[in-house]
């Protein structure tokens, strides 16, 4: 097996190794977009950065250590055909990390991971020793996982809302989302809409609350909402990717004629599917997504909600910092708003 070391890191970004290593350093000439794919990388490879020895290293060692978490398959974290949200998230994380002199330390968990104990985390050093200071969970993890980690370090919560008295969280403001997009869908003449998502290993929260979410707004503008035009959403079954799309595509042909998604990815899966089946989109259903990720590939221009990841991870970075510095503050939940981005996937609906 090759070494893993900071050369490998460079090549695979075609940068130099100087860049590299000032991105470990948090030199204030690295941009956070670089400092964040670099730690990327790194996680992937399974790269540790080892402080050199000297006084220097020794003061830096007593500042803020983050441990960043993200609950994902590096398949599904690094796929080409759209931005990871993660990605812009640990760029904040990064930006606000370089001001405070802060190290940062990323790894990726699979989402079957159910504790700590898990081979996953024996590897982090910075858990296993205790040297992290803090730690900033990204996408839903086990519940036995945040429990057994609340135990140890102050938490903080990005993008999914934790149960929990001792967890922070900075999340979207998901009404509000869902809200601009019905309303978009309405003003283009929609009365039919249907909610789509699929399941997930670990279960997801935002999922759930961007379905409340639609639910809430379809009844206060008094529009029904079909028991079986909720896809991917107890009490419906739970269907596999093809037999979802399968039922989107039936049950527009008996009259949905929008679909909001509770998730960009979603919606780009839900587009392709629907094209497979011979609906067009527009032309003949209309789809919206949330989270505003940039496309890639053939992806159409999806009409979205907007998120400010990064304006996500910068404050989630700053909300464990407090926690750290005064560990026995009351609990926060900090909702940041999104806006709509219009896209080539909404028209007025056939006649």
């Amino acid at each position: 097996m090759s070494e893993v070391n900071q050369q490998v890191i460079a090549d695979r970004l075609g940068i130099s190794r100087a860049t590299v290593s000032r991105c470990f350093t948090n030199h204030a000439g690295i941009s956070p977009v670089t400092r964040a794919k670099v730690f990327q990388v790194a996680a992937e490879i399974g790269y540790v950065h080892m402080e050199s020895r000297s006084p220097t290293a020794k003061r830096r060692n007593r500042a803020m250590r983050f441990c960043v978490l993200i609950c994902t398959d590096p398949d599904e974290y690094f796929r080409e055909d759209y931005e990871s949200p993660g990605e812009q998230i640990l760029a904040g994380v990064s930006e606000f990390a370089q001001g405070e002199g802060a190290r940062v330390d990323v790894h990726l968990i699979p989402p079957d991971v159910e504790g700590i104990d898990d081979p996953a985390f024996r590897e982090i050093e910075g858990l296993e020793r205790r040297d992290a200071s803090g730690v900033l969970l990204i996408y839903p993890f086990a519940e036995k996982v945040v429990d057994q980690l609340a135990l140890r370090l102050p938490l903080v919560s990005l993008v999914d809302q934790l149960e929990h008295i001792a967890i922070d969280c900075v999340d979207v403001d998901h009404y509000a989302g869902i809200s601009a997009a019905i309303d978009h869908l309405v003003e283009a003449g929609h009365r039919r809409i249907g909610f789509y998502t699929k399941g997930y290993t670990v279960a997801a929260s935002w999922s759930f609350r961007r379905y409340s979410a639609f639910v809430e707004k379809m009844a206060r503008l008094r529009l029904k909402v079909g028991s079986r035009d909720v896809i991917g959403m107890f009490p419906n079954e739970v269907l596999p990717l093809p037999e979802s799309i399968e039922l989107a595509a039936e049950r527009t042909r008996k009259g949905v004629t929008a679909w909001v998604c509770a998730a960009d990815h979603q919606a780009y899966d839900l587009v392709r599917g629907l094209k497979k089946a011979g609906l067009r989109v527009p032309g003949e259903v209309s789809v919206t997504g949330f989270d505003g990720i940039e496309r890639g590939g053939s992806n159409p221009a999806l009409t979205t909600v907007q998120i400010p990841f990064r304006e996500i991870g910068i404050n989630g970075a700053e909300r464990l910092a407090a926690r750290l510095r005064k560990r026995f503050h009351g609990k926060q939940h900090v909702y940041i708003s999104g806006r709509l981005r219009e896209g080539k996937t909404v028209a007025p609906p056939r006649a």
